[in-house]
């Protein structure tokens, strides 16, 4: 092999080495941001419901709630928000899946599959916060 070829295959071997390195510190960047956090000082107290979420009724947001259904009725936060639950030592992540609660005087009515993971039933006390990437 001539040297000059040599040098350049070399050199192509290296920036290939280099653009493999970016791409793995790039994706490994963007999931440790995505990873949704629970920030503790950042919660709030509130009261929540079992059982305020009847399977098998499509929700304001479009969501058709199964048995497994994870998720909460929350009267003003937007669908889709993403929130962790906390009731005893238990957190769970969650998201508004519909606006209408059940009862006046709880800010949140869970899924049952929800107030199982939980270990929640009737009307609680918990805490909450807004999940935040990284």
């Amino acid at each position: 092999m001539k040297q000059p070829l040599a040098v350049r295959e070399l050199a192509l071997a290296a920036l290939a080495l280099l653009a493999a390195a970016v791409v793995l510190a790039v994706v490994a960047q963007t999931r440790h941001r995505s990873k949704p956090r629970f920030h503790p000082q950042g919660s709030y107290p509130a009261l929540a419901g079992s059982g305020g979420v009847a399977t098998g009724r499509r929700t304001d947001c479009g969501v058709v709630i199964a048995s497994g259904t994870i998720g909460v009725a929350q009267p003003t936060l937007p669908c889709g928000t993403r929130l962790f639950l906390t009731y005893r030592d238990r957190t769970v992540l969650v998201q508004v899946i519909d606006h209408r609660v059940s009862a006046a005087g709880r800010q949140f009515d869970l899924t049952e599959a929800l107030a199982r993971e939980l270990d929640l039933s009737g009307v609680r006390p918990i805490r909450w916060a807004y999940a935040r990437a990284g």
